[in-house]
């Protein structure tokens, strides 16, 4: 038996094998992606995530705006009980409609906004990440003290506290973190020693399904191979 299940491992590869034949073409658009990406200021960043959050609106308005009106239609008091049972039917259908249409645009949407993630890791690493204020970087200031407002500027430390511990940032994806990355977001399970990035490899497609609109905590955590992950606060938040 045993030789047998050699013998097909050698003929069709084994599944890890499979999975990593997969995964390396959407590596590959990960990096060509990064390529461009890595080149933008951080406004210029910052705007390239909104366009990620648009095509992935646009891809389920109308049945989220659809959505709305069943919500209206079923709080209706002058609505009848029979047609409000035909309104939760469509109202479930369209939920999962709206989920499937949000998996299928987010592996559209996953080079670019793993390429965003890995280009913010690399400013980080530089130093400071600086960039024009908004709304939620003033709001955000007032509470955290690795953000400040200067001049109209909203100035990103990478230095903040974690654990009780002081952490500065110095991590930046490599090819294994983004296979990982890619593994997760796709339901599969991600292997991965201590010392090979498990928490850097979150940041990943806790980024790509939070640009869906359904938030991911900044204190959420994820469990891979045993090991808990604490997802880094400042590079989820930047780009809020």
């Amino acid at each position: 038996m045993g030789s047998f299940l050699s013998l097909l491992k050698r003929v069709f590869g084994s599944k890890e094998d499979r999975d990593l034949k997969q995964i390396k073409p959407i590596l590959a658009n990960v990096l060509k992606e990064y390529e461009r990406v890595n080149t933008l200021s951080n406004d210029e960043l910052r705007a390239e995530t909104e366009k990620v959050k648009q095509i992935i609106k646009e891809k389920i308005a109308a049945d989220s705006a659809r959505r709305e009106e069943l919500k209206r239609l079923l709080e209706d008091v002058n609505v009848s009980t029979k047609e409000k049972e035909g309104y939760a039917s469509e109202d479930d259908s369209l939920k999962k409609k709206i989920n499937e249409d949000i998996e299928q645009v987010l592996n559209q949407v996953l080079p670019t906004a793993f390429a965003i993630m890995k280009s913010t890791a690399r400013r980080f690493a530089e130093g400071e990440v600086s960039a024009t204020a908004t709304e939620f970087d003033k709001a955000l200031s007032a509470r955290c003290d690795y953000v400040a407002i200067d001049n109209g500027q909203a100035v990103w430390k990478n230095s903040w506290m974690a654990g009780g511990n002081m952490i500065t940032w110095n991590m930046v994806h490599y090819d294994v973190q983004l296979i990982g990355g890619i593994a997760m977001h796709q339901g599969k399970i991600a292997e991965m020693a201590t010392g090979e990035g498990k928490t850097l490899v979150a940041t990943l497609p806790v980024f790509l399904n939070a640009l869906a609109g359904k938030g991911v905590p900044c204190k959420a955590r994820c469990r891979v191979d045993g090991a808990a992950l604490s997802v880094p606060r400042p590079l989820c938040r930047l780009h809020r």
